[in-house]
């Protein structure tokens, strides 16, 4: 009977033991979980479906970006009057700052009246979706365990889309501007090539030159993804390194050092917009005066 009771009371003391191990693994597993919600991943996290369609958290931040915009624009609009007030001042010395600044780079102002309304709503869509990254709590609110917003632009897909579509309006308006044959001829310069028979008895150096332009227009086809590479992984380098530099900051010391930091961040995010805008005004008057002559 003692062997029995020894025997039971030793299988009781393993079940307890494995019991208390269970336990800690699993507060273990939900103390990670906990912090994972909160972590900074290279990658949106998917919030639900609208059908086949999948919704990020960047994505709804992208959306609020839009209706932020669009917001604004009906309040710009609503506020214009002949006799201007404080409100439509502002906003027209704005815009003049801005289409005097796109002239610098195309200098002519029709083009820069052409071009101004896709360049400025790039820039302030970018700015909005900068800023609401850096908004206390944002990645706070939590929906089935994921963060419900992200900033659009820390997120890798967001800023190749807008990469893209920086290109591909560039080249479309190169096309509408300079012409179908001509702006061909920027990437496959058959051009050159028809021209060699044609002026060799003149100038016969041209069997040289112009094979040698027919491969430098293969290297604008190049040029024109890397342009779509350097928009897009410049404006999420900067905008996600830091999102993560308040987040760890804020993780060590929550009260007053990440202040100035927020602010630094506010500056980065005017820059960042700024630049994808220049540069994108820059591949728009590159493409329109590109064989002009």
């Amino acid at each position: 009977m003692s062997q029995d009771s020894e025997s039971h009371q030793s299988n009781n003391i393993l079940d307890n033991e494995e019991h208390d191990v269970a336990t800690a693994e699993h507060a273990a597993e939900e103390h990670h979980e906990a912090h994972a919600e909160h972590e900074h991943t290279l990658y949106s996290e998917p919030l639900f479906n609208i059908g086949q369609f999948k919704v990020t958290n960047s994505l709804l931040t992208s959306w609020v970006a839009v209706f932020l915009v669009i917001l604004l624009s009906v309040a710009v609009r609503k506020k214009t009057k002949k006799i201007p007030g404080v409100f439509q001042s502002i906003i027209e010395k704005v815009v003049e700052g801005a289409l005097g600044m796109m002239d610098m780079v195309t200098n002519d102002r029709k083009k820069s009246k052409k071009i101004f309304p896709i360049i400025f709503s790039i820039f302030v869509f970018i700015l909005i979706n900068n800023w609401l990254g850096l908004f206390p709590g944002i990645g706070s609110i939590t929906y089935d365990g994921t963060a419900l917003f992200r900033g659009g632009t820390a997120d890798l897909n967001t800023t190749l889309a807008l990469g893209l579509f920086g290109v591909i309006a560039a080249n479309v308006f190169g096309i509408i501007v300079v012409g179908g044959w001509n702006y061909f001829n920027k990437f496959i310069n058959l051009k050159a090539l028809i021209d060699i028979p044609r002026k060799i008895k003149k100038e016969p150096t041209i069997v040289l030159i112009n094979p040698i332009q027919f491969f430098v227009g293969l290297v604008e086809i190049i040029s024109e993804v890397a342009k779509i590479a350097s928009l897009s992984f410049r404006l999420f380098g900067n905008i996600f390194a830091g999102e993560v530099l308040l987040a760890s900051i804020s993780a060590m010391i929550a009260w007053g050092v990440p202040l100035p930091f927020m602010f630094l961040e506010i500056i980065v995010g005017i820059i960042q917009a700024l630049i994808f805008a220049i540069l994108t005004l820059v591949y728009f008057t590159i493409a329109s005066t590109e064989h002009e002559h």
